[in-house]
């Protein structure tokens, strides 16, 4: 398991699904990688554990079914963007979206029509206008990472983003939106601890928020690379979508919950899904979802509880539901 899957080709081989002309369909449609670490933490898996790792990750037949309510930027992500790879939806924070690319390609993912090579591509010239915006804008004092998954990068690349940040006085949190510490826990290098901890040395607040779904994701690996990176005094928080057959129930709920927090990670959102097209098969029903929550307040220690949270639909911001 030494290479990425990145075509039907290769989950054939896998066993992983059956040719059809639906299938064909949605992989024209929507791109697809499975990283060699979640390979390998599918064959480790059994029943509901490995079920939940293949719906996030292998495309199915259920994602040919685009409603009319579902939209291919559904946060309103364009509608914000003052400057290349910029959303300013908020008024002291910002997004810079650095890199399209990511290590997996996720069935449910709010930006499947803009990742991969369907995406923008911030260039060194883009990245400067970028940094122009950040420093013009007093009102910002946190910009946060994201894309696609910024720690894709090289270290040497993400260094040009964070040294230009770490200049701007008034900037005084930065906020790293990933999954690569649990999906390739072999990216998170000496090199790129070395340069985190030098933000952290150099009085930025740095923040990663790890994506993860389920306690499965979470190899021997992952929780290695989690502990470096707190020793090298990065805070780590997490973000998790609430997915119809993946962890929508109270048992799977409170193992990811508890995994998160016995690996230092503490919970902080739970998401309902987006109107991203071709998920509604992931859909869980809000007053499902806040039951669930008000269940996992009742049964764990409070710091296991994250919020439950909607975007509203075309940039309006976030919603609190439990």
């Amino acid at each position: 398991m030494s290479r990425y899957w990145t075509s039907l080709e290769d989950l054939y081989s896998e066993n992983l699904l059956t040719e059809s002309s639906e299938i064909e369909t949605v992989a024209r449609e929507f791109q697809i990688k499975v990283s060699p670490t979640m390979q390998a933490q599918m064959a480790d898996s059994k029943g509901g554990d490995y079920d939940a790792l293949v719906r996030q990750f292998v495309p199915s037949k259920e994602e040919a079914n685009i409603l009319p309510s579902e939209l291919d930027d559904p946060i309103g992500d364009r509608r914000f963007s003052p400057a290349p790879g910029v959303v300013h939806r908020y008024e002291d924070r910002a997004l810079l979206k650095i890199t399209q690319l990511c290590e997996v390609y996720c069935r449910f993912c709010f930006r499947k029509e803009m990742i991969g090579q369907k995406g923008e591509t911030l260039s060194k010239p883009d990245l400067a206008l970028a940094m122009e915006y950040f420093r013009a804008h007093k009102e910002l004092w946190e910009v946060i990472l994201t894309g696609g998954d910024p720690l894709v990068l090289s270290a040497r690349r993400l260094a040009e983003a964070l040294d230009a940040l770490v200049e701007i006085d008034h900037i005084k949190s930065i906020r790293i939106h990933t999954r690569i510490p649990v999906i390739s826990p072999e990216k998170i290098t000496d090199e790129l601890l070395n340069l985190l901890e030098s933000i952290v040395d150099r009085g930025k607040a740095l923040t990663i928020v790890l994506h993860a779904n389920h306690a499965s994701e979470f190899s021997l690996s992952a929780r290695k690379a989690l502990l470096a990176l707190r020793k090298r005094g990065v805070l780590l928080i997490s973000q998790s979508v609430l997915l119809k057959g993946v962890n929508d129930s109270l048992p799977v709920l409170t193992d990811l919950m508890r995994t998160l927090i016995e690996n230092g990670v503490k919970p902080y959102y739970l998401h309902q899904m987006d109107l991203a097209r071709g998920t509604s098969h992931f859909v869980v029903e809000n007053e499902r979802g806040i039951a669930l929550v008000n269940a996992l307040r009742e049964s764990v220690s409070g710091i296991c509880v994250p919020r439950l949270i909607i975007e509203i639909p075309e940039g309006e911001g976030k919603r609190v539901l439990a």
